[in-house]
């Protein structure tokens, strides 16, 4: 016998229902929560999502090096490490630069042709720059509000036993 992943009763025939994008196998009563999912046969092993790499051949040895235990412990880069990251004292430079030129907010503003409440905004620090607005402070009051984005990942010294990251390593827990 299955127990309903819902309420945790016994079911002989458990129904596989989708609840909020979760698929659950539950008994007749839970079904009601969400809608039944038709089941697939199992010689399909096709799917819109498939990690088997039947289209191409050069992606087999990338996709087979990285699920393999292989000696690399280096991680997969993605689209977010190209990119710089905005300072944490961003407000503070942009109002120091702005005042040793002896502008006001509104002055500022209509200078890189934005509203003064938006100048205001950012040196509080309750909105971030957009990439344009960044770069207009950035040339106008010749400024710099970015920082490598790879430097506070190659300090922390976290990781498992396998050197592998978790989510433990990550979490900071609220006691």
């Amino acid at each position: 016998m299955v127990q309903c992943e819902m309420c945790g009763a016994n079911v002989s025939s458990p129904k596989t229902v989708k609840v909020e994008g979760a698929e659950l196998d539950v008994c007749d009563d839970c079904a009601d929560f969400g809608t039944e999912v038709k089941t697939q046969s199992t010689s399909s092993s096709s799917t819109k999502y498939s990690t088997s790499s039947s289209s191409s051949s050069g992606g087999d040895s990338s996709s087979s090096s990285s699920a393999g235990g292989g000696g690399s412990t280096r991680r997969r880069s993605d689209m977010f490490d190209d990119m710089d990251e905005v300072v944490t004292d961003y407000d503070d430079r942009i109002r120091q630069a702005r005042e040793d030129r002896n502008l006001s907010q509104s002055d500022l503003a209509n200078e890189l042709n934005e509203k003064a409440s938006l100048i205001r905004k950012l040196e509080r620090g309750d909105t971030l720059p957009d990439d344009d607005i960044q770069s207009k402070l950035e040339s106008f009051l010749e400024i710099s509000l970015t920082g490598g984005a790879g430097a506070d990942d190659e300090e922390w010294s976290g990781g498992s036993s396998t050197g592998e990251y978790t989510l433990g390593d990550v979490v900071k827990r609220k006691d």
